[in-house]
């Protein structure tokens, strides 16, 4: 088949989103272990704009975008689990899916289930399987039971919402932040018990008031360095800092001897890249974000809808922390 062409968001260089050129490049066919699936709905997220700014470097010139969903219009050799004309799913490297048609490595694609649309689809992936493994997986050495307290940052974001949601379904008591008093009461909405807006309160005095002092056994953290030393000040005793994101820029080097005096504290920094290694374990998750959403347990807010065209000003508005929910891009 003659090679064709398809649009792409690129960069040249790291910056600003002024470095986004919506470029033509060339699509052929699959080779072994990939598809060619055709987008109709693009997700957008934090990491893109890490990688755009050059916080997390890539070589360049670098094609963005980690989530997509869409149709399956071709199928490489040893591809089993999809067949041409599927609705399909994914979040997964390498980037590259702010585009009309790609080519791509086939394991991290999943089987899109009727009666979940593909803007749903793109919107949930990445967010829906992050919050997944933070609830899941990364859970305290004590354990998280019902009843037990979290506090979530950025409670009002694309991953907060599904977390909210998630968690009050597993029994757990959310304390959710958020930068302002309207994304708190999204984030109450939708499961968050409590809401603390971080710009008006002071969210370790309110978090240690909420929980009589006790603190909470986890902190889901993707916002940084503005919320990272207050973050270790709300744990209980063998309390798990869970660090996933620098929404507010990297954290800054810290000695770990002052996890001793705050409680013996865990710390760790997750990527769900780290969790979805394996085409089985990809499925899986899938699975129960499948599952959890059919239920209607968790409902996908897509509040922001861009063209392909206005990248510019979706980067913009997830930047200035103008957005809630899900963010999507339509080809």
């Amino acid at each position: 088949m003659t090679p064709f062409t398809s649009r792409a968001v690129r960069i040249n260089a790291p910056g600003g989103s002024e470095q986004l050129t919506l470029d033509t490049v060339t699509v052929g066919e699959p080779g072994p272990g990939e598809v060619r699936i055709r987008h109709h709905a693009i997700g957008l997220n934090f990491i893109d704009v890490y990688q755009r700014s050059g916080l997390y470097p890539l070589p360049m010139p670098l094609a963005l975008g980690m989530e997509g969903a869409g149709v399956v219009e071709a199928v490489g050799a040893g591809v089993t689990h999809l067949r041409v004309g599927d609705r399909a799913a994914y979040a997964a490297n390498p980037p590259g899916s702010y585009c009309d048609v790609r080519v791509m490595p086939a394991m991290n694609v999943c089987h899109l289930p009727d009666g979940l649309d593909f803007e749903t689809g793109a919107a949930m992936m990445l967010k829906g399987l992050t919050a997944q493994y933070l609830l899941k997986k990364c859970r305290p050495v004590e354990g998280l039971q019902a009843g037990d307290f979290v506090l979530f940052h950025a409670a009002a974001g694309g991953v907060g919402l599904i977390a909210c949601q998630w968690a009050k379904a597993l029994g757990l008591r959310l304390i959710g932040t958020a930068g302002s008093d309207e994304k708190c009461a999204v984030a109450h909405a939708n499961g968050a018990e409590f809401t603390i807006n971080y710009r008006t309160e002071n969210f370790v005095e309110r978090v240690k008031a909420i929980t009589n002092g006790k603190g909470v056994k986890v902190v889901y953290d993707s916002v940084g360095k503005d919320t990272w030393d207050g973050s270790l000040d709300c744990l209980q005793p063998f309390g798990l800092m869970v660090s996933f994101g620098n929404a507010s820029g990297p954290v800054a080097p810290f000695a770990p001897g002052l996890l001793g005096p705050k409680g013996s504290l865990y710390v760790t920094r997750q990527t769900l890249f780290t969790h979805i290694t394996s085409r089985e374990r990809t499925q899986a998750m899938a699975d129960d974000l499948f599952a959890v959403v059919q239920s209607g347990a968790v409902k996908i807010h897509i509040d922001q809808r861009f063209a392909l065209t206005e990248v510019k000003a979706a980067h913009d508005s997830l930047e200035a922390r103008r957005t809630t929910g899900c963010t999507v891009l339509l080809p």
